[in-house]
C-alpha cells in the first residue's frame, strides 16, 4: 500500500498556458502480426501554401499507431492515382491490398486550405466514404485526424480516437535547480501540447470531464493537499476539496456532475463522491482498510476502488449509494489502480509481484486476468474513449515514459519527451 499513499504528495503551483508542438516522439515497438494492409497515396498539393502538414502522413502516423493497420511505405506504392478514374482496381487486388485512400489538399488562398479524401475498397471496386473539408492552419492536423477516425470506423466498424486529447505531468530536473513540474495536454500524437499548469512542486491525478472542458487535479496550497477543477478554455480554476487530511485521486462520473474522490477528514482514507454544483459530499466506503483510486463504472451506478482491507491492496466495487463492497481481484497479491473501459466490459489495473509492476485487465464477467505488459515498473492505465488502447507511465533507461498497449496486447508503443520525465497520463474523451 506504500506505492499508493507516496502518490498523495503536497502539490503547489503557478498557473500559465502555452502551446507547443510535438511535445512527446511516438516509438512502435510491438508490431501486430494481423494488422490491415492499406494503401495511403501520397495527398496532392494544388496550390502553395507555406509548411503545410501532409495530411496524409497525418493518416498514415494514426492508423500505424493504432495497431490494426499496416499503411504501405510510400517507396513502395505499387500506383499513385490521383483520381477514382486513374485507379487500376486490378492491380491493387493483385498485390493483396483492400483498401485504398487518395486526396488532395487546395490552397484557397493564406490560411485557408480545402481537404477531400475518398476511401476506396479494392475489391468492390468503389468509393465507401468521401468527405470535404474547409481548414486553418490551426484546424489541418484535427481534420487530419478526423480523417483517420473515419477511415478506422469504415473499416473495423469501432469508432476511431485519433482526434482525442491526452492529459499527463512532465518533470524536468536540471542540476541545482528545483525540479520543473507542468501538467500538459496534447494530442494522441504528441502534437499541439498546451501547458495547463507550472509547479515546482509534483502535480498528479488529472481527470478529464465526460465533454473535455475541464480537468480536475490535485494541488496543495497553504501547505495542504486540495482539489481544483481546472476549465481547457476560460483557464478558470475552482478549488472544491481542502478538508483535513488527504484530498486525493479525483475522478469524473459519468454525467460530469459529480467527483469521486479520497478524503481521510474521518481520520481514515475513504471514498466519497461530491456533486460540483451544490458541493454536497456522499460517504461511499466505510472502513479500516485504506480505500483509494476510485473509478467509475460507465453507467454511473457503481464505482471500483483500491483497498487494504484484505491485507494486501485489491480492487473492490461497490454501488454509489454505499452498502457493502464486492472483491473484483483474486490473482496477486498486489492489484491496483483500477478502471473501466468506456463498453464496460473490461477492467485494467497494475499487477505487482515483488518489485514488479505490470499493466494487467480483466474480463468483466469471466474474470479472466490477462498481462499485457513487461514491467518493471508500470503505472496509471488509462482506456481510450473507443475501449482498443491503454495508455499507462512507465520507465525506459530509467527515465519515464508514456506507452500504449492495444486491449489485447498485440501491439505496443512508446511516448518519450525529448527533454525530461512524463507521467501520470489519462486519455480524454470523444470531441463531442
Amino acid at each position: 500500500m506504500k506505492k499508493i499513499i507516496t502518490k498523495l504528495i503536497l502539490i503547489s503551483f503557478l498557473f500559465t498556458v502555452q502551446a507547443a508542438q510535438a511535445a512527446l516522439q511516438v516509438e512502435i515497438t510491438k508490431g501486430s502480426d494481423n494488422a490491415l494492409p492499406i494503401a495511403i497515396i501520397p495527398f496532392e498539393v494544388i496550390g502553395q501554401g507555406a509548411n503545410l502538414s501532409s495530411v496524409s502522413d497525418i493518416v498514415v502516423s494514426d492508423l500505424t499507431r493504432s495497431g490494426k493497420f499496416k499503411p504501405i511505405d510510400k517507396s513502395k506504392l505499387i500506383a499513385r492515382p490521383k483520381n477514382l478514374e486513374d485507379i487500376n482496381y486490378k492491380l491493387w487486388r493483385v498485390a493483396g491490398i483492400d483498401h485504398l485512400v487518395i486526396g488532395s489538399l487546395t490552397v484557397i488562398k493564406p490560411n485557408q486550405y480545402e481537404v477531400v479524401f475518398r476511401l476506396i475498397d479494392v475489391f468492390k471496386g468503389q468509393q465507401v466514404i468521401g468527405r470535404q473539408f474547409f481548414v486553418n492552419d490551426f484546424t489541418l492536423r484535427s481534420h487530419g485526424h478526423k480523417i483517420s477516425d473515419l477511415i478506422y470506423e469504415n473499416i473495423t466498424g469501432q469508432k476511431g480516437a485519433f482526434d482525442t486529447k491526452v492529459t499527463f505531468v512532465t518533470v524536468n530536473r536540471k542540476q541545482g535547480q528545483q525540479p520543473s513540474y507542468k501538467l500538459q495536454v496534447a494530442d494522441t500524437d504528441g502534437f499541439n501540447t498546451q501547458t495547463v499548469l507550472n509547479s515546482t512542486q509534483p502535480i498528479m491525478s488529472p481527470s478529464w470531464s465526460p465533454d473535455g472542458s475541464k480537468l480536475a487535479y490535485v494541488s496543495f496550497e497553504k501547505r495542504k493537499s486540495e482539489i481544483y477543477i481546472q476549465n481547457l478554455f476560460s483557464q478558470q480554476r475552482e478549488k472544491v476539496a481542502t478538508f483535513k487530511g488527504i484530498n486525493g485521486a479525483p475522478v469524473w462520473s459519468p454525467d460530469g456532475k459529480k467527483l469521486a474522490l479520497t478524503l481521510s477528514k474521518s481520520g481514515n482514507p475513504d471514498i466519497y463522491v461530491l456533486t460540483v454544483a451544490s458541493r454536497k459530499l456522499k460517504k461511499i466506503t466505510k472502513h479500516w482498510g485504506i480505500d483509494t483510486e476510485p473509478a467509475w463504472t460507465p453507467d454511473g451506478n457503481e464505482i471500483v476502488f483500491t483497498s487494504s482491507r484484505s491485507g494486501k491492496p485489491q480492487i473492490y466495487r461497490v454501488s454509489v449509494n454505499g452498502g457493502s463492497a464486492k472483491r473484483l481481484t483474486f490473482e496477486g497479491k498486489y492489484n491496483a489502480s483500477p478502471e473501466v473501459s468506456k463498453d464496460g466490459r473490461t477492467l485494467v489495473f497494475v499487477q505487482g509481484e515483488g518489485n514488479v509492476f505490470k499493466i494487467s485487465t480483466m474480463d468483466m464477467q469471466s474474470g479472466f486476468v490477462q498481462v499485457l505488459t513487461d514491467g518493471p515498473l508500470d503505472e496509471s492505465p488509462s482506456f481510450s474513449p473507443n475501449s482498443g488502447m491503454i495508455l499507462y507511465a512507465s520507465t525506459d533507461k530509467f527515465k519515464g515514459v508514456l506507452a500504449a498497449v492495444s486491449a489485447d496486447g498485440r501491439f505496443k508503443q512508446k511516448l518519450t519527451l525529448s527533454e525530461g520525465d512524463v507521467r501520470e497520463p489519462s486519455w480524454g474523451p470523444f470531441r463531442k
